[in-house]
């Protein structure tokens, strides 16, 4: 994703399917142009594309989306194509003789569980981690009590 120049259109970041898909390159093949613009779409609902985004900085939000993207086209594409398949949750463990797959999803907070789900997932929630902790700004101004 080629960010905008924040005063050229308002500071947010314009979606460039030829940047994701050399970022992706193993998701290029199975993910056309304007399936990646609807999963960018479906991205900004988890972080916001605004002058007012908790990320300010263009470039790095630009790289959580395209994580976001990779994500959300993960979770989309059929498993013959590198999908999940309807799985949900992290594999916790596999069989090979007669297939067996279990998942586990309860580990984690409700939150964390649905981005664990990919490593583009996992990897978006690790860079986010600051953003997801209150900040503590004291207030400068002094103040007297009222009895003395």
């Amino acid at each position: 994703m080629a960010p905008t120049l924040p005063g050229g259109a308002g500071g947010v970041v314009v979606f460039d399917y030829t940047a994701w898909v050399t970022r992706y390159p193993a998701l290029a093949q199975a993910v056309a142009q304007d399936q990646a613009q609807a999963c960018f779409d479906q991205a900004t609902l988890y972080l916001a594309n605004t002058p007012a985004s908790p990320v300010r900085d263009l470039a790095r939000r630009a790289v959580l989306l395209g994580l976001l993207v990779a994500h959300i086209a993960t979770l989309e594409l059929p498993q013959a194509q590198g999908g999940q398949a309807g799985l949900v949750g992290r594999v916790a463990s596999a069989t090979q003789g007669s297939v067996t797959v279990s998942t586990a999803y309860a580990t984690l907070g409700e939150r964390a569980a649905w981005f664990a789900q990919t490593a583009y997932g996992a990897a978006f929630w690790a860079a986010t981690r600051g953003l997801r902790q209150a900040r503590y700004v004291p207030d400068s101004r002094r103040r007297i009590p009222p009895w003395g």
